[in-house]
């Protein structure tokens, strides 16, 4: 089996999807807790704009004050909230990488997206893509309500290749013949696995890695070798 590996942020999306959630929430009829988010991420992200908080630890923590503001939620609200985003995330895709993804799935790859956003968001927003699965951030609902005490493993780094090899253990995958699509140089995590790594508008080191490598560099929807 061949299969075909995408990032979502920077990669399938253009963008950064966090800020588009953040104004969903704090423009939000229906879900209130914007404010009290705001406050518990200000100091978080000034330790981290310091160098005092790493990157992926800052990032976690951001998700998990997100996700607070769904406490007493059902799943079934928290989709719904999610799913009113679907126009603005599906006009900002990067166009080329979709048609990879087609490509792809079309030539009979298992394709699979593994992103730091949570489950839900992506099952609501791209569900149209022809992908095999969708793995994110799940979010654990007791009696399909998000209860106030809950627990949250952010899908970023060593994370994706835990999961990742927990998907295809025991199976035969030509990983020669597989692709890999990442923006960050964190996703070398799995863009290693492959015989065919794409960096996609890549941050500094993942692009200077790439070069050095000499692995495809995808740029401005104009792929580069």
């Amino acid at each position: 089996m061949r299969v075909a590996i995408f990032d979502f942020d920077g990669t399938i999306y253009k963008d950064e999807t966090f800020q588009l959630m953040m104004d969903h929430l704090k423009d939000h009829p229906n879900v209130t807790g914007y404010d009290k988010f705001y406050r518990s991420i200000v100091p978080i992200y000034g330790l981290y704009k310091a160098k005092l908080y790493p990157e992926s630890r800052m990032k976690a923590k951001l998700m998990w004050h997100y996700l607070r503001a769904f406490e007493g939620k059902t799943d079934q609200d928290v989709f719904q909230f999610f799913a009113e985003v679907k126009d603005k995330i599906m006009s900002n895709l990067n166009e080329e990488v979709v048609k990879r993804l087609q490509d792809h799935h079309r030539d009979g790859y298992y394709t699979i997206v593994v992103s730091g956003a949570f489950t839900p968001f992506l099952n609501a927003t791209i569900d149209e893509l022809p992908f095999d699965r969708r793995i994110g951030t799940e979010i654990e609902y007791v009696d399909g309500v998000l209860p106030k005490r809950f627990k949250m493993s952010h899908m970023q780094g060593k994370e994706k290749m835990r999961t990742l090899e927990n998907i295809f253990e025991g199976k035969e995958i030509d990983w020669d013949h597989s692709y890999g699509y990442g923006d960050s140089f964190s996703d070398l995590s799995f863009l290693n696995l492959v015989g065919h790594p794409v960096a996609v508008m890549p941050d500094e080191k993942l692009e200077a890695h790439a070069k050095k490598e000499g692995w495809e560099i995808m740029l401005d929807e104009h792929v580069k070798l």
